[in-house]
C-alpha cells in the first residue's frame, strides 16, 4: 500500500516538474515549482524565530502594505530560505484526495512566495540573523511567515511566525475594466471574499461630478476539482475567492465616468473599494485621437524581490511601472497572452491583479490566451503540453473578462474608434474549417473600413514571422500550419498589422507575403496597400528569448529587449507604430501609415477578385 502511494506520489511530482521543463522552452518557470514543498520536514530549532510586524494591515484602507520580517537562526546556511503561507494555518492544509497519500506530508500548500534569508543580509551566514520588508497583498485569508533550512529542494521547517491579517480580508479589490460586446459597455470585474449568499456585488457609477447610479453585478468562482492536474489540483491550489463582474452600459462616447465597487451584506452595510474612474470609448469610426498598447508574455514580479527565479522582475516591472507613468496617453491595453505565467500556483493571479491595478482600473485591459494560461493534455488545447500548470484556461476565463461568444473559446473582436481587432486564440485549432477560422474571416470581412481603416490582428503565438532560435531549430519561422492558414486571409482583406507574443523580444518584418517581402521595409508608408507587417511584441518582462544567428530578408528590426507596442490612430489616413522599450520609456522603433480609402479600396497581390470587360 505504501509502495503504491509513494508512486503516484513520484508521478504527481514527476508530471509537475516536467510542466516546469517544458515552460522552460519558451522561459516560463514558475519560481514556486523549485519548492519541494512536499518533502517538508518538521525540525523546530531551538533558538530560531520569525518575528513580523505589523500584525495588522489595512487600517486606513491599503490594500497593500510592506511588512517587516526579523529572523534568527543558531545555525544558519546559505540555503536558508523563509516562505510567505496563506492561510497562516499552512500546517493544518488537507491534501486533495487524488494523491491517495498513506500518511499526508506536513505540507501540501505551496507558499505564495519566497525568499533567501540572506537576500541583502549579507553577513547571515555569520551571525543568524536578519531582517526585511515583503510586501503583501490583501488576498481573503490571513499570512504567517516560516524559516526553513534544507534549501528548496529539501524544506525543513525550523521556525514560524504569528499570524498577520489585513482588517477586513475579504473587501473588494482590484478592479479590471474591460470592453463589453458593445463599443458603449465597460465592464468592471473584481475579486472578494463575499458570496452572494453573504452580500450583494454592486458598482456604483455614473458621469463624473453627476448623479450616480448602481448595477449589479455577477458572480463566480471555480473549485479546485475543475482544474486539470498538478499543481493546480495539489500544491498549487488556493481558493480563487469570488469573482464579480458588473457592465455599465449606454456609456456617452468619451465622457468621463467615475466608479466604486461595493457589496451590501445582510445587515444593509455596505463595504466599499476604492474610487475609481475611465473614459468612455468613442463611438466606432469616429475621428480622434486613440492610442493602444499591445504586448504579450509579461508574467508577474515581486516589487520587494522575492520569488525571483528567471527575469520576470525588473522586466515586468518595468514595463508596468511604464505604462503608468504614460497612463494619461493610453486608452486600451491589450495582453496577447501569457499573462501571469501562475503555471498553476493560484495566488499568482491576486498577485497579478493586483500589480496591474493602477492600469487595468484606469483604462480597458483586454487579454488573449497564451499557452501558459491553456495547455494540457486532453484537455481540448491545440496544443498537448503541460504549460498551464493544469490550469487549462480556468483561471484566466475568470479573473478577466473578454467580450468573447464563449468564454472557453477566447477569441474575439474590438472595435475602438477607427481601430478594428481580431484577437484569435492560438491555443484552440485555427486551420481553414475551423469555427476559429471563420470567426478571423468574418472579423476581417465586417469591418468597414471607410470608418475603421485600421485593420489589426493579435494572436499569442507567432503565426506570422519570426527569427526566434527555437522556431528556426524546429525549422521553420513560425508555429507549424501558421501563415500557411491564414495569409490569404490577410492579403484579401488588407490587414495593415499583425502581432504575436510568444517569442520574449521585438522583430518587425517588411510587409510580406508568401516569405517575400513585397514593399521595402521603412518608416513609412504610403499609398495602397502592399502586404501586411508582421510585428513579435514578446517582451512584455518573461525571460529573453534568443535569436537565430541567420537574418531573413523579411526581418528588419530585432530587439532582443524588454517592450511593448503602441498604436495612435491620428486619424482616418494616419497611423503611428511604436516599440517603446520597457526600461526607459524609450521608442527604439516606430513607423507611419498614410492611407486614404481610395488606397485600402485599390488592388494589390491577391488581393482583388477576377473582373471581365462585361458592362
Amino acid at each position: 500500500m505504501a509502495a503504491a502511494a509513494a508512486a503516484v506520489l513520484h508521478a504527481l511530482v514527476a508530471l509537475s516538474l516536467a510542466g516546469a521543463v517544458a515552460a522552460a522552452g519558451r522561459g516560463g518557470e514558475q519560481p514556486l515549482s523549485r519548492i519541494g514543498i512536499h518533502r517538508t520536514t518538521f525540525a523546530i530549532q531551538p533558538g530560531a524565530s520569525v518575528d513580523a510586524s505589523p500584525l495588522l494591515l489595512g487600517l486606513e484602507g491599503q490594500d497593500r502594505e510592506w511588512v517587516t520580517l526579523t529572523y534568527n537562526n543558531p545555525k544558519p546556511s546559505k540555503d536558508d530560505w523563509i516562505g510567505v503561507f496563506s492561510p497562516a494555518n499552512f500546517s493544518d492544509s488537507t491534501c486533495p484526495s487524488e494523491s491517495q497519500w498513506v500518511e499526508p506530508p506536513l505540507l501540501c500548500t505551496a507558499p505564495i512566495k519566497f525568499i533567501f534569508a540572506n537576500y541583502k543580509n549579507l553577513d547571515y551566514e555569520k551571525t543568524g540573523k536578519g531582517s526585511m520588508k515583503l510586501q503583501l497583498i490583501n488576498q481573503r485569508e490571513d499570512f504567517s511567515f516560516a524559516l526553513f533550512s534544507g534549501g528548496l529542494s529539501n524544506p525543513k521547517l525550523i521556525a514560524h511566525s504569528k499570524r498577520v491579517t489585513f482588517t477586513n480580508p475579504k473587501a473588494p479589490v482590484y478592479p479590471r475594466l474591460a470592453q463589453g460586446k458593445s463599443w458603449n459597455e465597460m465592464t468592471v470585474t473584481w475579486t472578494s471574499g463575499y458570496g452572494t449568499n453573504e452580500a450583494t456585488p454592486f458598482v456604483k457609477w455614473g458621469l463624473q461630478g453627476q448623479i450616480q447610479s448602481l448595477s449589479p453585478a455577477g458572480t463566480l468562482t471555480f473549485s479546485r476539482s475543475i482544474m486539470c492536474g498538478p499543481p493546480a489540483r495539489t500544491v498549487g491550489w488556493r481558493d480563487p475567492g469570488f469573482i464579480h463582474t458588473s457592465f455599465l452600459k449606454d456609456l456617452w462616447p468619451n465622457f468621463k465616468y467615475t466608479y466604486r465597487i461595493g457589496h451590501r451584506l445582510s445587515d444593509g452595510s455596505i463595504i466599499w473599494g476604492h474610487e475609481y474612474s475611465f473614459q468612455a470609448p468613442p463611438y466606432p469610426g469616429e475621428d480622434s485621437l486613440q492610442r493602444v498598447v499591445i504586448f504579450g508574455d509579461m508574467g508577474k514580479a515581486e516589487a520587494d524581490g522575492s520569488n525571483e527565479f528567471n527575469d520576470f522582475e525588473p522586466g515586468s516591472l518595468n514595463t508596468t511601472y511604464q505604462l503608468i507613468k504614460d497612463l494619461k496617453n493610453i486608452d486600451m491595453v491589450i495582453h496577447i497572452g501569457d499573462i501571469c505565467y501562475a503555471n498553476g500556483y493560484l495566488s499568482q493571479w491576486d498577485q497579478f491583479t493586483a500589480q496591474v491595478e493602477p492600469i487595468a482600473s484606469s483604462v480597458p485591459y483586454m487579454v488573449g490566451s497564451g499557452n501558459h494560461e491553456r495547455d494540457w493534455p486532453g484537455s481540448g488545447s491545440f496544443y498537448g503540453n503541460l504549460d498551464s500548470g493544469g490550469e487549462c484556461g480556468v483561471p484566466a476565463q475568470n479573473m478577466f473578462y473578454v467580450p468573447a461568444e464563449n468564454r472557453e473559446q477566447f477569441w474575439y473582436s474590438i472595435d475602438y474608434g477607427m481601430f478594428r481587432f481580431c484577437i484569435a486564440n492560438t491555443e484552440l485549432d485555427w486551420r481553414p474549417g475551423t469555427e476559429q477560422y471563420k470567426f478571423i474571416e468574418h472579423c476581417f470581412s465586417s469591418v468597414d473600413r471607410q470608418k475603421q481603416p485600421w485593420l489589426i490582428f493579435l494572436a499569442h503565438r507567432v503565426l506570422g514571422y519570426s527569427s526566434a532560435s527555437f522556431y528556426v531549430e524546429e525549422g521553420t519561422t513560425e508555429e507549424p500550419m501558421g501563415r500557411e492558414s491564414l495569409q490569404p486571409l490577410w492579403q484579401k482583406y488588407k490587414v495593415d498589422i499583425a502581432m504575436y507574443g510568444h517569442v520574449h523580444g521585438y522583430e518587425r518584418t517588411c510587409p510580406v507575403y508568401e516569405n517575400v517581402c513585397v514593399a521595402k521595409a521603412a518608416s513609412h508608408y504610403s499609398g495602397a496597400f502592399t502586404a501586411t507587417t508582421h510585428v513579435v511584441v514578446g517582451g512584455g518582462g518573461a525571460s529573453l528569448a534568443d535569436y537565430a544567428g541567420v537574418r531573413a530578408r523579411w526581418s528588419h528590426v530585432q530587439d532582443r529587449d524588454y517592450g511593448f507596442a503602441k498604436l495612435t490612430a491620428f486619424n482616418h489616413t494616419a497611423l503611428l507604430f511604436e516599440y517603446v522599450r520597457s526600461r526607459d520609456g524609450s521608442v527604439h522603433d516606430s513607423f507611419t501609415v498614410s492611407r486614404d480609402y481610395r488606397d485600402i479600396l485599390a488592388c494589390g497581390v491577391d488581393n482583388c477578385p477576377t473582373t471581365t470587360l462585361a458592362s
